[in-house]
């Protein structure tokens, strides 16, 4: 896929089914992310893949540390959570790892972080597989990132579902001009 034509006509998909990339173009996704702007070469960022009874797993874990800190969700909300990791055959749940001890400032490595999965997601797109970025309560739930091992100077910076999407949406491209302007 050319580059710009790449760039332009990706969207986010929420509906996905199989098949998710095998390793090889995963491994070419991840090289990607890698190449993200990242001042220092800090690479304050790492990826966790779930895939197959991996996304069972995880959706007891959403239910559990969920069920944990509000003991009142009933069992429909408890449903609806423990769907979520099933709504694709693969999810890359990204995990932003801030250096702390660095000069780069921590919202320097937010961005470089969300560049690393911006190009994820680019490289997915040019391999011919769909993805949709989400955050949600899942995301900050401390319950999860403990189930997933993260250390305290991790967080969940959002869970990728990756799969092949249905039905494309149709990209509809904004007014470019209201979005730049010239100075002085």
């Amino acid at each position: 896929m050319e580059l710009y034509l790449g760039l332009i006509s990706r969207t986010s998909q929420a509906v996905l089914i199989a098949p998710a990339p095998g390793i090889d173009v995963l491994e070419k996704c991840f090289l990607a992310a890698l190449r993200a702007p990242d001042h220092r070469a800090l690479q304050p960022w790492r990826y966790v893949v779930v895939q197959g009874n991996g996304r069972e797993r995880l959706a007891e874990v959403f239910c559990a540390s969920q069920r944990h800190l509000f003991p009142e969700r009933s069992e429909e909300e408890l449903q609806r959570l423990r769907a979520q990791p099933l709504r694709a055959p693969m999810l890359v749940i990204a995990v932003q790892v801030l250096r702390l001890e660095s000069v780069v400032p921590e919202a320097e490595q937010v961005l470089s972080m969300g560049a690393s999965v911006q190009n994820f997601l680019l490289a997915l797109h040019a391999h011919g597989f769909a993805a949709i970025w989400r955050t949600g309560a899942m995301a900050v739930d401390p319950g999860v990132g403990t189930a997933l091992g993260l250390a305290a100077s991790e967080r969940i910076a959002g869970i990728i579902y990756v799969g092949t999407c249905r039905t494309p949406r149709v990209v509809v491209l904004p007014e470019v001009q209201r979005f730049w302007s010239s100075w002085p």
